[in-house]
């Protein structure tokens, strides 16, 4: 056994976990945590069972255990042993596991009691992934009530370790180790935002390679700006061995990258963030970090996880560095300003806050819990992404109303997919094409198999004829899928086997897309999202497709991933998604009767109903009536009622009693042209004893001048109640006429109708103005009377001389 930092604290951890089902071990990049501790707790009298280690990736995983089988002098798969999606090593002689997160969570699923484990150990837990907090929250749960005698270790170089210890309670100990510190020189090599990433990064490792000893250990966000980098390293350093780390290199491969060359000879590994932690790379002195990491993010809104690149956290730097002096004095060149470090965020956000919450949410249900609060985190999961988790599952028919699993919930949870993923699969089975869905449905999860483009029917077919070790790998373990949900599937083999289109469908109903323009860039899918397509895509030719993947914000997200699909496909094989309906249309004049069938947001067909329903129509006549009932009920009645007070035509009212008066006169109708006649007849019929006589008392409609000529009041006005009438009619009146308690405005005309003068206050203008308007109107109207006391005058519209005969 090697002499590692970490064994001048393994008396303490040791004596902590005899004590305490719970403990946190606080110990730097290279102190040997993650191979030294598990064998140590194996000579334990409590440890009577397996151990299972976790880790966050499969290349570590597999390299974690078999760098302890190599200190036992044993191989993969005895003493230790490890299971990982794509591999696996271990027997009946197997006592440590080394597992990733996700294999963790289902195994605890499976049995919550974990009989036959003695203790489970979270290694590299700072790095907050969905399924570490998530199987780390279901260990403490099942402590708790099933395995008091579990111990649960929590492992990290760079965790707050107090807030881990509180989380797991019952005094859990925090043990730390300083760990073996080499020399550490860190180069501020500076960016340039017009240079790419795969320039800088080749110039900075031939500086490197020039100047340093050892081989280079170089980080990079994704595998695309790998393949560039390590293009361009070959050009510059032809004799060199540049070697690819990252999720889709074959197990030989990555064995390659983490040992020394067997002949000696200074290597350069090209790295993304998988080896930040876990791993230890033997030789590499120099590491070169472009400075950037490449998350999974959830846009809840377009619905889609897509990847993002961010400046790497000041934690992720550090890790980094540290790999250059794992192993003797090194130096880290990076590729940004030392004054900008300060700058970037402290630590990586957890992906609890980041990430699609429906593997968690259906992991939960099956585990019989319908709120997450229930259990321990140390980020307890955002609201608003637990609600769109459980609008996927529900669409999948994985959850019923009140959020509980379902039995195809529960099929679904078995399967060691994502719900959309297993979903596929399940379907598949149901119809007899299981290997097909599982290939699909693994497609959307391993980048590069089949090589790269949009269209995912054409990568399968790619990939079905790939005899590499990784397509090989690949097709064993979707076959493995299919195998497990054959045995769950209820038998419904049709004729014919579903399309591929179908299989991906049935795992995302919700991304099914329609094309909405002639060139394909536009596309509507069924659950209401857009996305846009490039025009000079093969899938832009389809009508409909399946969006497998997108990247971009919600509006308009790109979609990179999709599979074609013929409309009469989803007729045939998903018809309980198409959603047949009678549908009204206002057009603004009229109602449309519409048949349509839609799916989802999707409108597949729409024609005329025939025989819609007369009451729908009727109600939503109504609905359009009463939003504005002014454009259609007559002005002077509804000002009436407001200035009387009568409650019954207000708009409430109005709502209130449509039934009584409005419903009759819409039967059989598709508009709102309606006699103004018949409306107010119908209003007033509907109105009490009581409401009509307060309507006429207090509003009334006419008024009747002293002369005996009636007048229309206007209530409409600003200036309402008014009513324009001739002087001459006035005559004879002292006493301003009321409205109520409303002086009633009089609009004065002369004998030719035009306007005179406007008052609320008559006898005043008798006694005023009058004089001024006599004298011009009689030069106007000569013929007409215009006394100087018109109050004491009898009223009459007739000229002077008529008036003079009727009155002699």
């Amino acid at each position: 056994m090697p002499d590692l930092p970490i064994h001048s604290v393994l008396p303490d951890l040791l004596g902590a976990v005899r004590q305490q089902s719970g403990a946190v071990l606080v110990a730097p990049p290279g102190a040997g945590k993650t191979t030294a501790v598990a064998p140590a707790l194996l000579g334990e009298d409590w440890c009577t069972g397996t151990i299972i280690l976790t880790s966050p990736r499969r290349v570590a995983a597999r390299a974690a255990a078999e760098r302890m089988a190599q200190m036992l002098g044993e191989k993969p798969g005895e003493t230790i042993g490890y299971l990982t999606r794509l591999d696996s090593k271990r027997s009946a002689k197997t006592r440590v596991l080394v597992v990733t997160e996700a294999i963790f969570v289902n195994t605890i699923l499976a049995d919550p009691e974990l009989a036959g484990i003695s203790a489970v150990l979270f290694d590299e837990a700072h790095e907050r992934h969905l399924d570490s907090d998530l199987g780390l929250a279901l260990a403490l749960e099942s402590r708790s009530i099933l395995r008091e005698d579990l111990r649960v270790l929590v492992m990290s170089a760079t965790i707050d370790g107090a807030r881990f210890a509180e989380l797991l309670g019952a005094g859990a100990s925090v043990i730390e180790s300083e760990g073996r510190a080499h020399p550490l020189r860190v180069e501020w090599l500076g960016s340039s935002p017009q240079v790419p990433v795969e320039d800088a990064m080749a110039q900075a490792i031939a500086t490197a390679w020039r100047e340093e000893e050892g081989d280079i250990l170089a980080f990079l966000p994704g595998v695309r700006e790998i393949e560039r980098t390590r293009e361009r390293v070959e050009a510059r350093l032809p004799s060199a061995i540049v070697l690819p780390l990252h999720g889709q290199v074959d197990p030989a491969g990555q064995r390659a990258a983490i040992r020394r060359d067997a002949e000696g000879r200074r290597r350069i590994v090209l790295a993304t963030a998988i080896a930040e932690t876990s791993l230890t790379l033997d030789g590499v002195s120099v590491v070169v970090d472009a400075g950037l990491s490449r998350r999974a993010e959830f846009d809840r809104a377009a619905g889609t996880t897509h990847l993002v690149t961010h400046r790497a956290s000041q934690a992720a730097a550090a890790q980094r560095a540290g790999r250059a002096a794992r192993q003797g004095p090194g130096v880290a060149y990076r590729l940004w300003e030392e004054a900008g470090h300060g700058g970037r965020p402290r630590y990586d956000p957890p992906e609890m806050l980041t990430s699609d919450l429906a593997p968690l949410v259906l992991a939960l249900a099956q585990w019989g819990s319908t709120d997450p609060a229930e259990l321990a985190w140390l980020d307890p999961p955002p609201s608003a992404s637990v609600s769109a988790a459980r609008e996927t599952l529900s669409a999948l028919a994985a959850l019923d109303a009140e959020g509980r699993i379902t039995e195809r919930g529960r099929k679904l949870a078995q399967l060691p997919l994502d719900p959309q993923g297993a979903a596929t699969v399940l379907f598949g089975a149901e119809h007899g094409a299981a290997d097909q869905a599982a290939r699909i449905a693994l497609l959307l999860q391993e980048r590069g198999l089949g090589g790269r483009g949009d269209d995912l029917e054409a990568r399968l077919s790619r990939w079905n004829t790939d005899r590499g070790p990784r397509a090989e790998a690949s097709r064993k373990l979707a076959g493995r899928w299919a195998k497990r949900a054959k045995a769950l599937a209820d038998d419904q083999r049709s004729t014919a086997l579903p399309p591929p289109g179908i299989l991906l469908a049935a795992g995302r109903p919700e991304f099914i897309a329609k094309r909405r323009d002639n060139s394909g860039e536009n596309w509507v899918a069924a659950g209401g999202r857009g996305f846009v397509l490039d025009p000079a895509s093969s899938l832009a030719r389809a009508e409909f497709l399946v969006v497998g993947d997108a990247q971009g914000q919600a509006k308009g997200a790109r979609i990179t991933s999709a599979i074609a699909l013929e409309e009469i496909d989803i007729e045939r094989w998903l018809p309980d998604r198409i959603e047949r309906r009678q549908v009204l249309h206002w057009t603004g004049e009229r109602v449309e009767a519409l048949l349509e069938r839609k799916l989802g947001a999707i409108t597949l067909a729409r024609g005329p109903d025939p025989a819609p329903d007369p009451q729908a129509i009727v109600d939503m006549l109504m609905e359009k009536a009463l939003e504005n009932p002014a454009k259609l009920l007559p002005a002077e009645l509804l000002a009436r009622a407001r200035f009387a007070g009568v409650e019954g035509l207000t708009g409430h009212g109005l709502a209130d009693t449509a039934e009584i008066w409005l419903a009759p006169l819409l039967q059989g109708r598709r508009d709102l042209r309606l006699s103004k006649g018949k409306l107010v007849d119908a209003l007033l019929g509907q109105l009490d004893w009581d409401s009509r006589q307060r309507l006429d008392r207090l509003a009334p409609r006419e008024f009747t001048s002293p002369a005996g000529t009636r007048h229309r009041i206007d209530y409409t006005g600003d200036d309402a109640p008014s009513v324009e009438v001739r002087v001459q009619a006035l005559f004879g009146l002292e006493r301003h006429p009321m409205v109520g308690d409303t002086p009633l405005l009089l609009k004065l005309t002369s004998p030719a109708g035009r306007p005179i003068q406007s008052t609320r206050d008559l006898p005043g203008f008798w006694r005023g103005s009058w004089a001024d308007v006599c004298k011009d109107m009689k030069g106007r109207y000569p013929k007409h009377r215009w006394p100087e006391e018109p109050w004491a005058e009898k009223p009459s519209l007739k000229t002077k001389n008529a008036f003079s005969r009727s009155e002699g």
